[in-house]
Formats: structure tokens, sequence, C-alpha cells
């Protein structure tokens, strides 16, 4: 945890913050604070900066917030991802918050486990936990929009017109692809389409072409979709 992130219901008018729970634990037996010392803090959706400890015991951790810095700029990018497994769902979510991603929509696909769409992994309380842990890692306070579709061709026929920028860059990382996967200045949004593990099927590929979206190759290397996710943002927001 490199920013303690606090909710703005617990910052009170004379920016007083109380904690239990998950960062109290983290910050009595991982940091082991004690009263006087700075912390790097955040309030969720809004500003950075540091917080005295004014006091803690076992049941609270107290602070004195002082968040006046703004979180680093996004990353420009929105992500359509077929639902990985739970457990690497797990690893992905806070990977996506901590690269600044804007916006993700979790999707049903041919070669996706219909049973996911039943796991406790995609409760929106679950996922907001997990975009929470990816903020700490990287010291932002602004979340990625979580959705979830359960069918493929009705979201990208009906709703993603609207859902990303009309003058985006549209890309779909395939194994078949020949045209390299190159950087996209930070000035264009990009919309990324990475598939399940074994990837999108020829008739996934062809919807998403015939809606703007150019497949592009990640090298001769078949990647999970959990790797493929910072493989991708890598390369195309390198120099930017």
């Amino acid at each position: 945890m490199n920013l303690l992130l606090l909710h703005s219901h617990e910052v009170d008018e004379a920016s007083v913050a109380r904690l239990s729970g998950r960062r109290l634990e983290h910050a009595r037996e991982v940091l082991r604070v004690q009263a006087g010392q700075t912390l790097k803090v955040g309030v969720l959706g809004g500003l950075m900066g540091t917080a005295e400890v004014l006091s803690q015991d076992a049941q609270s951790l107290v602070l004195k917030v002082h968040a006046t810095e703004s979180p680093p700029p996004r990353a420009g990018v929105s992500l359509v991802l077929a639902v990985p497994r739970p457990k690497a769902l797990k690893r992905v979510i806070p990977a996506v918050a901590s690269l600044g991603v804007d916006r993700v929509v979790l999707v049903n696909a041919a070669r996706v486990e219909k049973s996911y769409f039943d796991s406790k992994v995609l409760a929106q309380e679950f996922l907001d936990g997990l975009v929470e842990l990816g903020l700490e890692q990287a010291c932002d306070t602004l979340r990625p929009t979580l959705e979830i579709r359960d069918r493929l061709k009705p979201f990208v026929e009906d709703e993603l017109a609207t859902w990303a920028p009309r003058d985006s860059v549209r890309l779909i990382p395939h194994p078949t692809a020949t045209t390299p996967l190159r950087p996209v200045p930070s000035s264009t949004h990009v919309v990324l389409a990475i598939g399940p593990d074994g990837g999108w099927v020829p008739f996934e590929v062809d919807l998403f072409s015939k809606h703007g979206f150019q497949p592009v190759s990640l090298g001769r290397r078949v990647l999970r979709g959990e790797v493929a996710v910072p493989a991708v943002l890598g390369p195309v927001r390198a120099g930017s």
C-alpha cells in the first residue's frame, strides 16, 4: 500500500478521518505508525496529500488530512475485456486501476465459461475493493468505471458507438494479426478489446473489425488475458 485511500464521508469538516478494518491493520502491522507520523493519503475521487497521525489504537486510526494535490493524469484508454477466470480477475482489476484506465466493460465471449458470471468476484462491492487495491498501489484516487455485459454482440452493435469516444483508435490484439502494436499519441483515446484465454473466435474478431477495430499483433507468443492487459497498455502509451 503506497497510498492510504480514504472515502470522502470518512473525512469530517475539520479534515479529521477515523479509520478501521484493513487500513488500520496495515497501518499498525506494516507501517507501524506512531502519533505524529506523516502518511501519504488520497481521497477517493478527489485530491491527494498527506495526513498526520493524531492517534491510533486497536479500534481506530485518527488522521489529520491535508489533501491539495491532483491525482496523476489518466491513460486515455478504455478496455473491452472478456471476463477472465475469477482468480485472474483478482489480478487484472487492480492492474487496470493502477495503469489509469478510464473505463472497463467486462463482457461475455464464446470462450468465456458461463459459470464465471455466477462468481462473487463480479459483485460490485468486490470489484470496488479490487479497484481500491490498485489505486493504493499506484498512488491514484480516480477509479475506472466498471460495467458488466453478458452479451457481446448487442454491446458492440448497440452501445459501443456512445460508450467509446467517436474519434478513438480501436485495437484488438489477436494472435493471427500481422500489424504490430505501435504507440498511440496521448492526445488520442484508445479502445482495446482483449479476449479470453484462447482468444476471440473468428466471428468476434469480424464483429469488432466491422466496428472499427484493427487487429494488432503482440508478437509470436500467445498470452493469457491477465498478461495481455499490461503487455498492451505499455506499448500503446510508450513515449506519451
